[in-house]
């Protein structure tokens, strides 16, 4: 791990990121990845329901299992760690008031959570899960930057059966899985950049 006085700044890590898909073994410890995802854990989220949760597998039996249900994408054999992200907004809602602010008094606090469960109540099971994983997407954005930052490399994986990654791992049936992430020291370079132009995506009104 990087010494904390010379970590990237966020923007020094969005332009060095890349998709690494080969990685050095054992190129990254337990104790730099729960680092890593303590400050994950400070991402925004609506109503502050942090619905993400994650799943270290570092067994390369499971890991081998993992590729399988990953298409035999080689990054997650190549990587000393693949991070499961996963989303369980029944497990959130169930437990609100572990979210509700402390500085709170116990009768707005008791308001604040009823009043969150009330919004997502009205909603279809469907609904609330797919509404947790696009947030989890914002808990990917930070993991992705963060681990630039401490000098890891990334490879965000989409494709997947979602449905053999959650019996391999053995999740409840109505979570949802956003994004697998291989993660280490990365032994390639990657492509470089190619994005839009800013004038290409934004605009003023």
């Amino acid at each position: 791990m990087n010494d904390t006085t010379t970590l990237l700044d966020v923007r020094q890590a969005a332009v060095r990121r890349r998709s690494i898909r080969t990685f050095a073994a054992s190129s990254i410890t337990t104790e730099d990845i729960a680092l890593i995802l303590d400050t994950v854990r400070l991402a925004p989220s609506a109503f502050n329901v942090q619905p993400w949760r994650f799943v270290v597998v570092e067994s390369p039996e499971l890991k081998t299992q993992l590729a399988e249900a990953a298409y035999n994408q080689r990054q997650v054999i190549s990587a000393p760690a693949v991070i499961v992200l996963y989303t369980d907004m029944q497990d959130a809602l169930a437990n609100i008031e572990e979210v509700v602010h402390p500085n709170l008094d116990a009768g707005a606090a008791a308001t604040t959570a009823a009043q969150v469960r009330g919004i997502f109540g009205k909603q279809s099971e469907a609904d609330r899960e797919a509404w947790g994983a696009a947030q989890g997407n914002i808990a990917l954005g930070y993991l992705l930057l963060i681990a630039e930052a401490h000098g890891y490399q990334t490879s965000p994986m989409a494709g997947f059966d979602a449905e053999k990654v959650k019996a391999l791992l053995g999740l409840p049936a109505n979570v949802r899985v956003p994004a697998i992430v291989a993660i280490g020291r990365g032994t390639e370079e990657g492509f470089a950049h190619h994005r839009h132009d800013l004038e290409r995506i934004v605009r003023t009104a």
